[in-house]
């Protein structure tokens, strides 16, 4: 029997929310073993002068706890 547990990230990127998302996994990855899935749980960006500067993302990593 499995057991897991999720952890909340917020990452961000000047280029997309598909590369916030991407980011944000690849930081996990270095400290969470496990890791079997993630969930998008929200999406914003940072906006100066009408222009967006920065996009976010709220992800939840779901990741397996080791025995």
């Amino acid at each position: 029997m499995a057991v897991a547990r999720v952890t909340e990230v917020v990452s961000s990127s000047t280029k997309s929310w598909e590369d916030a998302a991407i980011e944000g996994f690849k930081r996990a990855s270095k400290t969470l073993r496990g890791i079997t899935g993630f969930e998008i749980v929200k999406q914003t960006a940072h906006v100066e002068k009408n222009k967006i500067v920065e996009f976010r993302v709220t992800m939840r990593v779901i990741f397996v706890l080791e025995d």
